[in-house]
């Protein structure tokens, strides 16, 4: 599947070949922010603050139909247990032109958006 060697980066904890997952021109949909980021380097820095903030993470389910997939996980951050998807849209080249995270219940949400601001805002001071 299309989708096999994004689930295998993100489950290894390592996004270091995201040029071959990526389009250069990506765009990621937060689950926390209402505006995208765009770029390959944008998605890069904030998947590799995601693998940080998120803990036991798993999929649970790969569902994947032409050009889209859908990747269910599981994941803890502190005490709060949270469900999300990964929808992946994939260019006519296989790479990846669209990341969407959704994630649930709000309580856990809250908890990825003030862990991520946090980690962001330390890579911001460095």
């Amino acid at each position: 599947m299309k989708s096999d060697a994004f689930k295998a980066a993100a489950e290894s904890k390592d996004f270091s070949a995201i040029d071959g997952h990526f389009a250069e021109d990506a765009v990621f949909r937060s689950p926390a922010v209402f505006a995208p980021y765009e770029g390959r380097e944008a998605i890069k820095m904030l998947l590799g603050a995601v693998v940080r903030v998120f803990e036991d993470f798993r999929y649970v389910e790969q569902v994947e139909d032409g050009d889209t997939a859908v990747l269910m996980f599981e994941a803890k951050v502190g005490d709060r247990e949270l469900q999300g998807v990964d929808v992946l849209r994939f260019d006519a080249e296989g790479q990846i032109r669209e990341l969407i995270v959704m994630i649930r219940p709000l309580s856990g949400l809250n908890a990825v958006a003030a862990a991520m601001q946090r980690m962001l805002e330390e890579a911001q001071t460095r």
